[in-house]
């Protein structure tokens, strides 16, 4: 089951100023955001463990988003 909805993809092409917008690429715009966003929750957990943290904190996500290491 995935997280995010192509229908919000959709939303969001849209407020870029697309007129229309296919299904495959409200998919793929899904798929990639999803895949970054896997993996910049993985770096932010190494980044609250490193801090000896169970919490994963909004400047993990941070920092974690602002590594270039996709």
């Amino acid at each position: 089951m995935s997280d995010l909805s192509t229908r919000s993809m959709e939303r969001i092409l849209k407020k870029t100023g697309a007129k229309r917008v296919s299904d495959k690429a409200s998919a793929e715009l899904k798929n990639v955001l999803e895949k970054t966003a896997e993996t910049i929750a993985k770096k932010a957990w190494k980044l609250a463990q490193h801090a000896k943290r169970r919490t994963i904190l909004d400047e993990d996500i941070k920092l974690a988003s602002e590594t270039k290491t996709f």
